[in-house]
């Protein structure tokens, strides 16, 4: 994390910066307000910056946003009575550091107010092999493009894959194509020179700048316009910009990571992007699967989240109960990893007891999960699997057998596992089963969506 201090750096001030180098913030510092708007104008990145209460932080924020320069500001003060603390927060500060400081807030408030501490969480097959293939082309210098689904953890993994490449001490750049106008996007990428536009009233650094030496994220790429695209295509092929307003090409070092919710393929299909650049940015894809596909990993999410929010939150850490496990791994996550983790920082808060149990985690709505399946299902199939061994009287073993299996299947909606269990075999020997009755020439249900569908 790149932390710009503004303030005069002395007494405890100075302490406070030591304590945020030591959770791995690279520090800058400048003594004002003007500075500091300077400073991130000439392309001198911040993701978070500490400034002192007693500085004019509204107007700090203010001249920063009329340039598009948006950094969130922590305040910070020594012996700060609570109104002043309020004032700085009215200001537009996110959050207030009381200064002597403390070790552990300043991590913590640094950690909260850039959401940087993500780590790449993994147990699933089906996500050790995409870390497999990232660990495999990280060190390289293709440009990768990272697909899925919204909240899959697309920005994660691009982090994840700057951190093993050799420019991980240099500059990560995210820019968020779908989150900027169209007309301002242009500017916001390559820069712009004084009197480029109406309110260019200096020189802007641009991200391709700004990333030099680094990683330059284009998230949500697919929200690009086609004019735009053909500028990133010859920045991307040639190495240098343009500033909007320069006649002087400037050269950049970096490495482009894309991701995109979108299926690009089609889009080029449908004239939206071209494909020209998409064979630039796609050297590699690194496809992440749904949380729905991915059952192994969210028992480890959920552990990590509550973690995280209880210290956040200040409440003591809890197990979560057996039953809200399974309500978890039944659940389909349509939003993946972001839903499951507000649902579990919700859980955090709601909890009473000793432990997290099912009411507690809710979906967006309000509602809680839904109970696992299994013991209705599990009714339902036994019901249906006494009926069918009513009915064969006088047929073999065998065919009573296929049946018994194809009914069972059928009401368990295809999942393998759970027509395994209430057959009492193992799940080898029902995929070998259903192997035979398929290679014959039977109709086999298919697997269904579904977390234990095999």
């Amino acid at each position: 994390m790149r932390l710009l201090v503004v303030g005069k750096l002395n007494g405890q001030l100075s302490v406070a910066v030591k304590m945020a180098m030591n959770t791995g913030a690279k520090v800058s510092h400048v003594e004002t307000c003007e500075a500091a708007t300077h400073a991130l104008r000439a392309g001198q990145g911040a993701d978070l910056m500490m400034v002192e209460y007693t500085l004019d932080i509204a107007g700090l924020i203010a001249a920063n946003e009329s340039e598009r320069i948006r950094v969130p500001v922590v305040a910070c003060g020594v012996d700060a009575d609570p109104m002043r603390a309020a004032a700085a927060i009215k200001a537009g500060a996110k959050e207030f550091i009381p200064l002597p400081p403390d070790a552990e807030l300043i991590a913590a408030v640094l950690a909260a107010v850039t959401d940087d501490n993500r780590p790449m969480i993994v147990r699933d097959p089906a996500m050790e092999g995409v870390i497999r293939l990232a660990d495999q082309v990280a060190a390289s210098e293709a440009s990768i493009l990272i697909t899925g689904e919204s909240g899959s953890g697309k920005e994660v993994m691009a982090r994840y894959v700057h951190a093993k490449s050799r420019r991980a001490k240099a500059p990560f750049i995210s820019v968020n194509c779908a989150a900027i106008p169209e007309n301002l996007l242009e500017s916001e990428l390559f820069g712009h020179e004084k009197g480029a536009f109406t309110g260019a009233v200096a020189r802007r650094v641009g991200k391709f700048e700004e990333a030099n030496g680094g990683t330059l994220l284009l998230d949500e790429i697919s929200e690009m316009d086609t004019r735009l695209q053909a500028k990133l295509l010859r920045a991307i092929q040639e190495r240098e910009i343009d500033r909007v307003g320069g006649g002087t090409p400037v050269k950049v070092d970096i490495r482009i990571l894309a991701t995109s919710n979108r299926d690009l393929v089609q889009a080029v299909k449908d004239g939206t992007f071209r494909e020209d650049l998409l064979y630039r940015l796609n050297v590699v894809n690194l496809r992440l699967p749904p949380l729905r596909e991915r059952p192994g990993d969210v028992l480890t999410l959920c552990e990590h989240f509550v973690k995280k929010y209880s210290a956040a939150n200040g409440v003591a850490e809890k197990p979560i109960s057996a039953e809200a496990k399974r309500r978890l791994i039944a659940h389909r996550w349509p939003g993946n990893v972001r839903e499951l983790e507000n649902a579990m920082h919700r859980a955090v808060l709601l909890s009473p007891g000793a432990e997290i149990e099912e009411f507690a985690i809710r979906l967006p709505d309000g509602q809680p999960l839904a109970p696992a399946p299994d013991v209705a299902v599990a009714r339902g199939a036994q019901m249906a699997a006494d009926a069918v061994s009513r009915t064969f009287v006088g047929s073999t073993v065998a065919e009573v057998e296929q049946q018994l299996i194809i009914d069972t299947l059928e009401h368990c909606l295809g999942n393998r596992t759970h027509a395994a269990n209430i057959l009492g075999i193992s799940i080898r020997t029902l995929r070998n089963k259903l192997k035979e009755y398929s290679d014959a020439g039977v109709s086999v249900p298919p697997p269904q969506g579904g977390v234990a569908a095999a």
